[in-house]
């Protein structure tokens, strides 16, 4: 039998580009999508013929039928919030018992994951990052410090009781120590976990074994990033940045499966530039243009509701995401938020210290020394929604998205107008690649 093929999407810029929509638009010819890293904290907003699907730990196949959904090992995994997101998609008729699984491997977020990192966030003197304090950055630590509980574990009440009880012991003294903390009660947390091990059990195997199989008897996977490439942990802005590999390496380490099996990697930008949190954002709008992108944009995070702050499409940055994930094809989302503008700049490069260079600064506080060199390009000044074809776009639209792929190297595959899957196009030789990786036909129609 031919070995299946893979594809991986990921953020190219700090995350909220639209990927949730456009995994679920593909998944229609993909019969497996596996989630690889990240945890309760990345937010995928999906539409489907008007009802809106908030999922944040659960990959966006679940909504398809048919389709398994895995959350890979190199996931961080909050129990209770998993059983709540699953409850809330049976409730709403997805059927998720069968078709979703949870790596035996994947490390556990436990109530001192957030303790100390909200105590840790807030406390005096500190740069604040800008998590959303769900305990994601200190599982991931104990996850590096090999003092992690793994869900496998879970099912060893006697071993989670003991790992609890030593680990509340250690955490509470810290937190009182260092932020004054109130001790949390290991008997409780005890109770709560054992009683959500017996209710997730159903849903965990081996994934790494699930996902190779699948590949091994011809099926396809989307491999769904979370986050963004500039919030990986190695290649991101340093320290503003996620605890997980975000980046298209992060699929392989992030699920067991080998680099060799991916095909092709997908990278998801917007027409222009958002960031939630703190952290440098070297081509931000300052002024009311940013106000009236956010507004257009409904820029307000899926998870938290926080504001997205907005800048102009940085190429730049979109060249060295393209170089460390490797993209062949780019997905622009939310072109049509562009639409009633007269002028549009784009970044085109960074000036520091008067000198132009092709570099991002290492450092954090690099950031600040960059000035951006701009390129106006003309608006298209008419509305893109309900357009089904490349072509027929505005002539300005073209060109600006003829700019981007001739400025980065990697190929325009899908345009996005709008929030539902069918406000969404495809070239024609994006659709010819996957139905190469998958066997059938995108229904959207493509059309270069």
């Amino acid at each position: 039998m031919k070995k299946g093929k893979a594809a991986v999407i990921i953020g190219a810029q700090w995350g909220d580009e639209g990927k949730g929509k456009i995994v679920d638009v593909l998944s229609e010819n993909f019969p497996v999508v596996a989630r690889y890293a990240g945890g309760h904290n990345a937010g995928h907003t999906v539409i489907i013929h008007g009802k809106k699907f908030i999922l944040q730990l659960v990959p966006c196949g679940v909504l398809r039928t048919g389709c398994i959904s895995v959350i890979g090992n190199g996931v961080v995994l909050d129990p209770m919030a998993f059983l709540k997101e699953v409850g809330t998609l049976r409730d709403a008729g997805v059927q998720v018992d069968g078709n979703l699984f949870v790596s035996n491997r994947a490390h556990v977020i436990l109530p001192y994951h957030r303790m100390i990192e909200l105590a840790s966030e807030n406390a005096p003197g500190r740069v604040k990052i800008g998590t959303t304090s769900r305990g994601i950055g200190p599982a991931y630590e104990d996850k590096m410090g090999r003092r992690g509980l793994r869900v496998a574990d879970m099912f060893d009440l006697q071993l989670l009781r003991k790992h609890i009880e030593n680990a509340c012991h250690e955490k509470n003294m810290i937190a009182h120590a260092l932020f004054n903390t109130e001790p949390l009660d290991a008997a409780k947390i005890y109770d709560e976990y054992a009683a959500a091990s017996a209710k997730i059990a159903p849903f965990v195997r081996d994934t790494a074994v699930l996902l190779n199989k699948s590949l091994a008897e011809g099926k396809s996977i989307i491999f769904e990033g979370a986050q963004g490439t500039m919030l990986d942990i190695d290649h991101g802005t340093y320290p503003f940045v996620t605890s997980s590999s975000a980046t298209s390496g992060g699929a392989a380490i992030g699920t067991g499966v080998a680099p060799t099996s991916i095909n092709t990697v997908i990278g998801v930008t917007k027409a222009y530039c958002t960031r939630v949190g703190e952290g440098p954002f070297p081509s931000e709008i300052m002024d009311a243009t940013g106000e009236r992108l956010r507004a257009l944009g409904n820029e307000y995070g899926a998870v938290t509701g926080r504001p997205r702050r907005c800048g102009w499409l940085d190429l730049p940055l979109l060249r060295y995401s393209s170089m460390i994930n490797g993209f062949s094809w780019w997905v622009v989302t939310k072109m049509d938020v562009l639409d009633e503008l007269e002028e549009i700049p784009v970044c085109v490069g960074y000036k520091i210290d008067g000198k132009l260079t092709d570099e991002l600064p290492a450092q954090g506080c690099g950031y600040n020394k960059i000035e951006c060199v701009y390129h106006k390009m003309p608006g298209w000044r008419t509305s893109t929604q309900g357009i089904t074809e490349v072509a027929k776009l505005p002539k300005a639209a073209r060109e600006y998205l003829d700019f981007l792929e001739k400025e980065t190297g990697a190929r325009i595959g899908m345009v996005s107008t709008g929030p539902d899957r069918q406000q969404t196009m495809l070239t024609d030789g994006f659709a010819a690649e996957m139905e190469a990786l998958t066997g059938h036909k995108t229904k959207i129609q493509a059309g270069a």
